[in-house]
């Protein structure tokens, strides 16, 4: 197992700054997840530390020891591609051993290493089988299991899911959750799915435009978002920025609402309220507290909640409200404000107050 340490890292192409130095330190056994958006810069990372791309600037240490000027294959780590990156001509059980052949582990050893690894996936059937007579998921597990047989110190995956169907990208999430625990050998893996993120690290780490916007677990950067950027990438639907002001103890928003808040400051922020915290009242009910009230643009019925969209002081909200609470569009809506459960951004710079 290995720990991770990346120092000032960076990296131009031309003039272009795709990533600007980025400090991170994973531990040992631990899985990290970098997401963000697509041309962010994580793939480069994850590139970067299995030294298929230079850096322009900073430092790379596995377990203590820098690794920039070390050949790809003096790292000890392995890469689960996007594209499975599968030979085609050879089977299974030949795509699994190759690396250790190349390594030059004898045949005993590379025949007990692949069938223990194909065992641990359930894909011995397969073995014999080349890669076009596998599905999108045989294939991923395959993919996979050509790095687990080496047992390196580090696992990269660069979007290993994003080419299955939505069903099936399910179904791996668990697989991969459940694979942890029987190899919890230290990782990074790369996404621009935030479910994929929250589901599987240990530690998120939000990226945008080549630098780190936050760094924590799951529910601390779902919870307390740093920055308004942060607070609609991670959640779905996002979370609901409503333009306000602080002043004189009090949040009022743009359609006059006005909301106590006890922590002071003055000028103009972002009001963030995530869509399962704005509550539903009912016609028939009295509208007590700090209320606000809309039409209905859009009605999406999900089964155990609706997706409402409601126009709001020139603001569009999505809520996540009871079922048949809101039934067509057009419909009056009324909803409930909890000031506990709001969040506040600096209008001018987006950071959390």
């Amino acid at each position: 197992m290995a720990t991770l340490s990346l120092r000032g890292l960076s990296k131009q192409f031309g003039a272009v700054e795709a990533i600007a130095g980025i400090d991170l330190d994973v531990v040992e056994h631990e899985f990290v997840v970098l997401v963000g958006p697509s041309g962010c810069g994580k793939s480069t990372i994850l590139r970067m530390i299995a030294g298929l791309e230079m850096p322009s600037g900073g430092e790379i240490t596995i377990d203590g020891v820098v690794v920039n000027e070390r050949e790809p294959k003096d790292r000890d780590v392995a890469m689960v591609f996007q594209d499975y990156a599968l030979y085609p001509h050879m089977t299974v059980a030949q795509n699994m051993g190759f690396a250790l052949k190349y390594r030059g582990f004898d045949r005993a050893e590379i025949d007990r290493r692949v069938t223990a690894t194909a065992r641990l996936l359930e894909i011995e059937p397969l073995l014999s089988r080349t890669p076009r007579q596998l599905s999108g998921g045989q294939r991923q597990r395959v993919a996979m299991g050509r790095a687990i047989v080496r047992d390196p110190k580090l696992f990269l995956f660069d979007e290993p899911l994003s080419n299955l169907d939505a069903k099936l990208r399910v179904q791996m999430r668990t697989e991969l959750k459940k694979l942890r625990t029987r190899v919890p050998t230290t990782t990074v893996y790369v996404t621009h799915d935030q479910v994929e993120a929250m589901t599987l690290a240990d530690r998120v780490v939000v990226m945008n435009a080549g630098r780190i916007e936050q760094v924590g677990t799951p529910e601390e950067v779902y919870e307390t978002p740093a920055s308004a950027f942060v607070a609609t990438f991670m959640g779905a639907p996002a979370m609901n920025l409503l333009p306000a002001r602080l002043a004189a103890g009090e949040l009022i928003l743009d359609d006059g609402t006005a909301l106590p808040w006890l922590a002071g400051g003055e000028g103009p922020v972002w009001c963030g309220v995530r869509p399962e915290d704005l509550a539903w009242v009912p016609a028939d009910a009295a509208a007590d507290g700090a209320c606000l009230r809309g039409d209905a643009l859009s009605v999406e019925p999900l089964g155990p909640d609706t997706l409402v969209t409601v126009a709001v002081a020139g603001a569009e909200l999505a809520c996540r409200l009871p079922p048949r609470s809101v039934r067509q569009v057009g419909e009056p809506v009324t909803l409930r404000l909890d000031p506990a459960r709001l969040h506040l951004f600096d209008r001018a710079t987006g950071r959390r107050l």
